[in-house]
């Protein structure tokens, strides 16, 4: 059920290990910062954020990512190249490890890369997006990869067709512009819509993995917030335990990366994701007699003894 005939890719960022077989890595979790609601938020136009509250978010996820044995970054949100110019130099100043950029016109997007680029961090960014809305994807790919870009984020979405194979229709043809070895890794984002559809995210997961064997992966976190009568059936706490389900359960079927939503749910979302990865990495030693070749997956963190006995048993 969960494992893939196709040879799988594993990319590198920064020491994270993002791809492979299912189970074999923990899948990449990726936060949102500076989006509209992020309290932490002061003032977009004049460039103003509270610095000690975002300083504690960017630290204690990667306490818990350290904690966890499970990757993540800080995806920044912003409108303008100048905006983002702002964050970014602040995360490069209190963090070493990757980040991501995260903004929706096309245009804006390339100057932040650039100013990314001539800034020395263009190993450290993930570039979110190359979306199927965008005007020139070809040379929008060929621009990133004179500036020294080497990490992509792809959005995978047919308006026309939703169903699984829509998203895949849509990652060829996506990939086809973007043309073969333009980048050292290509992450596919299958584009939730609503909580439901995020098994249909999950299925292209799959059938992209199947096909390409590219890391792919959903924002489970669009079909948890975007479902805004679940915080007034539920409550906060109901609320909570139903993200971290999403969330979760997104991460069990073949999902290599998870955009999460904002950084401030990361004590409640790593827990889930942590058993998740558990879960799967044993799912897959039941249909195939092993267990992950990665020395750093939380199975071993963790359950190190029972990992032995399984190990035993399959010899």
């Amino acid at each position: 059920m969960f494992t893939l005939a196709t040879p799988q890719k594993v990319c590198r960022l920064g020491d994270f290990r993002i791809g492979g077989q299912p189970g074999e890595n923990p899948p990449l979790l990726i936060a949102s910062m500076f989006h509209n609601g992020d309290r932490i938020l002061e003032s977009r136009k004049e460039r103003k954020f509270n610095k000690a509250k975002a300083l504690d978010y960017i630290k204690r996820q990667e306490e818990l990512s350290a904690q966890t044995g499970i990757p993540a970054l800080v995806a920044m949100v912003a409108t303008t190249a100048d905006e983002m110019k702002t964050y970014v130099e602040f995360f490069a100043s209190v963090s070493d490890m990757p980040f991501g950029i995260d903004m929706w016109v096309e245009k804006a997007r390339l100057e932040a890369a650039k100013y990314v680029a001539q800034a020395g961090l263009a190993h450290r960014l993930l570039y979110n997006s190359i979306t199927p809305w965008d005007k020139d994807i070809p040379g929008q790919a060929a621009a990133l990869k004179e500036m020294g870009i080497k990490h992509v984020v792809v959005q995978a979405f047919d308006e026309q067709d939703q169903q699984p194979g829509g998203r895949l229709t849509s990652c060829r043809k996506m990939l086809q512009s973007i043309g073969e070895n333009t980048f050292d890794s290509i992450l596919v984002d299958t584009s939730v819509m609503n909580l439901p559809a995020t098994a249909i995210s999950c299925m292209a997961n799959k059938l992209i993995k199947e096909e390409f064997g590219w890391p792919s992966g959903v924002a489970s976190s669009n079909g948890t917030y975007m479902w805004k009568e679940a915080r007034e059936m539920f409550g906060a706490d109901g609320f909570t335990g139903l993200n971290a389900a999403g969330q979760a359960i997104s991460a069990m079927f073949w999902s290599d990366l998870i955009f999460y939503g904002p950084i401030v749910s990361a004590p409640k979302i790593f827990p889930a994701v942590l058993s998740a990865a558990l879960m799967l990495a044993t799912f897959v030693y039941t249909e195939t007699g092993k267990l992950p070749e990665n020395k750093q997956h939380p199975l071993y963190k963790f359950f190190d003894s029972f990992a032995e006995k399984l190990i035993t048993t399959a010899s």
